[in-house]
């Protein structure tokens, strides 16, 4: 396997004879953290939305663990493991930081859209919430209200239901 997980070769996106992004190409090594810094405008949000496919990129090629997925839809990548988070905080207030994680679990389950089942199937799930909790160091507020978290709080709840999925 090899160490490199995401990479981009001449990756473009033109919006009207507008080019936001131009010939990216970089590679992001498994298990590390990478950062994409720049001024605003410099393309970093466009770069992003390229790489989770909110949007097409007008030319070059993207790689998730050696495939070339650069025509893939958004579902698709998703269910690869590549997702995003937001600038705005995107977690559902009025539920615990337990049922936020639990939701971004469900999928596995593959009962996403059993409405009419008891809350009590997915406490199969309440473990390995719990961990990614204790991952960002939430644990202790399991059961609070989203809507009572600060805002660095709630950015990290949502690295834990992005981790979740």
């Amino acid at each position: 396997m090899s160490d490199v997980i995401l990479e981009t070769q001449s990756l473009t996106k033109e919006f009207k004879g507008f080019t936001a992004v131009s010939n990216v190409t970089l590679s992001v090594r498994r298990g590390s953290i990478h950062a994409l810094i720049g001024p605003n405008g410099a393309g970093k949000t466009t770069c992003f939305n390229l790489l989770t496919k909110f949007l097409e990129p007008t030319s070059g090629l993207i790689r998730f663990n050696g495939q070339d997925i650069t025509r893939e839809k958004p579902a698709e990548i998703a269910r690869r493991g590549v997702i995003r988070s937001f600038q705005i905080s995107a977690v559902f207030p009025h539920l615990t930081l337990m049922e936020n994680v639990r939701i971004g679990l469900q999928r596995k389950l593959g009962t996403a859209f059993h409405f009419w089942r008891s809350e009590r199937s997915l406490r199969q799930l309440d473990a390995r919430a719990m961990e990614l909790l204790t991952e960002v160091g939430l644990e202790d507020l399991a059961d609070e209200l989203t809507v009572n978290l600060p805002y660095g709080r709630k950015r990290a709840l949502e690295i834990a239901t992005t981790l979740a999925m």
